[in-house]
């Protein structure tokens, strides 16, 4: 039996019809991938843009300083300050007639500083010598007048007793004596009212005279000839002062410390203080007292800090900046008791918050709020206790939304 001979019809081919299912199901895949698409291209333009933070590297220090060497516990700055300053003026109101000192002149204490016009208490001064001599030339007399009635009475009394004059003559001239001594006593009293007078007068024309209370260097002259000063201010042009002194050998500084850091302070603590007006001088203090009351309205303690030796170019009222210094085995101590190894970070870093110290520390991309405890703090570093550990990185600078979480892109990197 032969093969049936091959066709064209053979060579098509015969395709199995397609599912209703599967064709509904495409387009649904398509519209979910679009929404897909959608949602993701949304959240990358609408995802917030991470903040751009400069960073530094916390180094590690190994938890303390050689033997001998210091550091910084505490920065604050304060003004040059004199504890013996005098607006010198008179005890009496009168007219400024002389001033013989001029601004930054030295003066030794007593010396004249100025007068006033004297010339109406050194009339009345004069009068007062004058009575004082009235009296005195009177008391002669009188002392002259006791003498000779003390004579007749001792003669009337032995003619008496002779029966030669009567007894009322003796009685007369007994009391002639006796008012010639009350006189005299009284003339003595009125020379030492006199006396008294003469040194009041005389005490009046030395308080015209102004002299320095102490030794020391006038720094403003605040009265001219001719012009009125009291010892109380009574309106008008009335001057309450001559001079302004102030005794140099008395300057130190006084310094405002903020509660939450007093603690770090002394009494005889190391301090380096550094005047503004000379950057690079490096000057050495110390704690005197630390005056102990605080100020409500500013939570601050006053602290005073003395200069270990005097300079001519520390002046009065100058600004100074002061860090208050620690002995390395006090450091070791405290970085004893957190129990770790104590690491540098920039001062900038740290900052306040409810009374605490914190920092930001960048991990992950993004920045992590930490309380820390700073151990000392210099003029540019911080030494941190604990909190912070060596080779993180910290924000050193603090931009408008960063917090606890943000996104952050370290721009040193």
């Amino acid at each position: 039996m032969t093969s049936p001979k091959p066709s064209l019809s053979d060579l098509k081919i015969h395709r199995a019809p397609q599912s209703q299912k599967s064709i509904r199901i495409w387009p649904i895949v398509l519209v979910i991938a679009v929404l897909a698409a959608g949602s993701a291209a949304g959240w990358l333009l609408t995802r917030p843009k991470p903040l751009e933070v400069q960073t530094a590297v916390a180094r590690e220090t190994g938890g303390g300083n050689t033997a001998g060497t210091e550091r910084t516990v505490l920065d604050a700055s304060g003004y040059v300050t004199s504890r013996r300053e005098a607006t010198v003026s008179s005890k009496i109101t009168g007219k400024v007639v002389e001033v013989l000192v001029e601004e930054g002149m030295r003066i030794k204490e007593g010396q004249i500083l100025a007068r006033l016009d004297d010339t109406n208490v050194t009339a009345s001064l004069q009068l007062a010598i004058a009575q004082l001599e009235a009296t005195k030339a009177s008391l002669a007399e009188t002392r002259v007048r006791v003498q000779e009635a003390e004579r007749e009475y001792q003669r009337q009394k032995s003619l008496t007793t002779k029966q030669v004059v009567s007894q009322s003559e003796t009685d007369r001239t007994q009391a002639t004596l006796l008012a010639s001594q009350a006189r005299l006593r009284q003339q003595e009293a009125e020379i030492a009212v006199a006396e008294r007078t003469v040194d009041s007068w005389r005490q009046q024309w030395d308080d015209t005279i102004i002299r320095a209370p102490f030794s020391g260097i006038v720094t403003s002259k605040n009265a001219q000839p001719g012009e009125m000063i009291s010892p109380m201010s009574s309106g008008g042009f009335t001057r309450t002062g001559i001079c302004t002194i102030v005794d140099m050998e008395s300057l130190e500084i006084e310094i405002d410390v903020n509660e939450s850091y007093i603690n770090r302070v002394e009494a005889g603590q190391g301090v380096i203080a550094t005047l503004d007006a000379y950057q690079d001088w490096k000057i050495p203090c110390k704690v005197i007292a630390i005056i102990p009351t605080a100020d409500r309205q500013k939570s601050t303690v006053k602290v005073r800090v003395g200069f270990v030796k005097l300079d001519p170019r520390i002046l009065p009222e100058m600004s100074v900046k002061v860090s208050f210094r620690e002995t390395a085995h006090a450091g070791a101590a405290s970085a004893a008791t957190t129990g770790t190894r104590a690491v540098t970070v920039p001062k900038a870093a740290v900052f306040q918050e409810n009374g605490r110290d914190m920092i930001f520390v960048i991990r992950d991309g993004k920045a992590e709020l930490r309380a820390v405890s700073v151990m000392s703090s210099g003029a540019d570093e911080a030494i941190i206790g604990s909190g912070v550990s060596g080779g993180e990185r910290v924000a050193i600078v603090k931009p408008n939304g960063l917090a606890d979480g943000v996104p952050v892109r370290d721009a040193n990197k």
